[in-house]
């Protein structure tokens, strides 16, 4: 059985942004749709009521918020299959969890409570960071969001890193129909010891051939899974980071790949990553790969 697409809705903005591109996504690869709303609501105004009392305002809220979202859903892809489920947990704590059985997780870029002109969420940022199957944060300018631009951009980073984020990357590819960029970024070793710091001798095409190198020894054996899907490849020079925020802009999706070391705590995105979840122009898929 096919796991559930797992999108957090909390009622903001941002929340109904990641509902309607999950759902456009549930629909592309045919995987059910399931909505998650978490609230402290038994630690806002007590112990759940016995029954025939009236529930807490929190519980209400936080149901309806659910009912809100099924509807809106139901309302755009009547045929997705969706379900709901309002749950009285801490938000991370709740994403987290439901990951352990979703194909994915989807949220928005910031939710409910967020300070304004922030520009990642705090529950995204930590989901991003610490869940061990693949988070898209839903964020950008509208032809990002509404998928106008036709291509993929994965950003290429070391084999350890990559190989289930370029897997990730065609699968997405080959159901939107779309062109897949490969795109690795490199840079050229400065010479400390000179003053000022000069390049080192090795010539530059020697780094650009060691990255396209690279690119070519990640890509070979999904394309032969994926021979439908047009693959393009680049080296860039500069800073991977400022690299691929450039080219989101032409993206409807950039795709990274990260690290999960099990039984460690704390946030693991590394500088590329967490420049993209803030300042990227289409949604950002941030994909594990277990060590």
């Amino acid at each position: 059985m096919e796991l559930p697409l797992i999108v957090g809705v909390d009622g903001s903005d941002g929340s109904i942004l990641a509902i309607d591109w999950a759902a456009d996504e549930a629909v592309r690869h045919g995987l059910p749709l399931r909505l998650v709303h978490a609230s402290l609501w038994e630690r806002y105004e007590g112990a759940l009521p016995s029954l025939g009392r009236e529930r807490p305002s929190e519980r209400v809220m936080a149901d309806h918020i659910v009912a809100s979202a099924e509807e809106r859903v139901r309302r755009l892809h009547p045929d997705l299959k969706v379900t709901g489920e309002a749950v009285a947990a801490e938000a991370v704590a709740a994403l987290l969890s439901e990951g352990d059985n979703a194909s994915a997780l989807v949220t928005g870029s910031r939710g409910r409570g967020e300070l304004k002109g922030a520009l990642l969420g705090s529950v995204s940022l930590a989901v991003a960071a610490r869940a061990y199957c693949p988070v898209i944060v839903v964020r950008g300018d509208k032809a990002g969001l509404a998928g106008t631009h036709g291509r993929i951009l994965l950003g290429a980073g070391d084999p350890d890193t990559s190989a289930e984020a370029v897997r990730f990357a065609f699968r997405e590819a080959e159901a939107r129909g779309c062109e897949l960029d490969v795109v690795r970024a490199w840079r050229l070793p400065m010479n400390e010891n000179a003053d000022p710091p000069a390049p080192a001798e090795t010539p530059v095409y020697e780094h650009e051939a060691q990255a396209s190198d690279l690119v070519d020894a990640l890509v070979a054996d999904v394309m032969a899974d994926h021979p439908a899907v047009r693959v393009r490849r680049a080296t860039v020079e500069g800073p991977a980071r400022k690299v691929l925020v450039n080219r989101s802009a032409a993206a409807d999706l950039v795709v990274v790949g990260a690290r999960r070391r099990s039984g460690h705590f704390g946030l693991q995105l590394g500088r590329v990553s967490h420049t993209l979840l803030h300042h990227a122009d289409c949604p950002v898929a941030v994909v594990p790969q277990r060590t």
